[in-house]
């Protein structure tokens, strides 16, 4: 009976995890002209950080560990590592002395192709879920 939600949780777990990421997305693009933050600098592009969800679990037939597979985890939410930009603009209160404002790393079209791509992994799990509950509700239905 542990078998039979699997699915429902991986697919749960990648659900969550596509959240964060739309949400680090969001994020990013409020803040993508936002050159003083609160300590004093530019915003810097966050990135959602997963990893598979791995568990040992031992195989009743050989006795032997295995890796089970339990979905995805968050691991985290890291600074993108790209260079900030620099644009010229000498009546930014920001601006250093040559007339330059740094800005964000954050690139408004790279960021909605990142929301597309977040939310078809996000509606594929919804989907996932919504086979899975009808296959149980056949399933309940043969026993009738």
């Amino acid at each position: 009976m542990n078998d039979v939600f699997r699915g429902m949780r991986i697919s749960s777990s990648g659900l969550t995890a596509e959240r964060l990421r739309m949400d680090t997305i969001a994020s990013n693009i409020a803040n993508a002209t936002t050159t003083r933050g609160e300590n004093g600098q530019p915003y810097v592009r966050k990135i959602a950080v997963f990893q598979e969800n791995l568990q040992q679990e031992l195989d009743k037939t050989t006795g032997l560990y295995k890796d089970s597979f339990k979905g995805v985890s968050a691991v985290g939410i890291e600074n993108d590592t790209s260079p900030l930009r620099k644009v010229y603009d000498p009546s930014h209160p920001d601006a250093d002395k040559e007339g330059y404002v740094t800005m964000p790393n954050v690139n408004i079209l790279n960021e909605m192709a990142d929301m597309i791509a977040s939310t078809r992994a996000y509606e594929a799990n919804v989907n996932s879920m919504t086979a899975i509950k009808n296959m149980f509700s056949k399933a309940l239905e043969i026993g009738k």
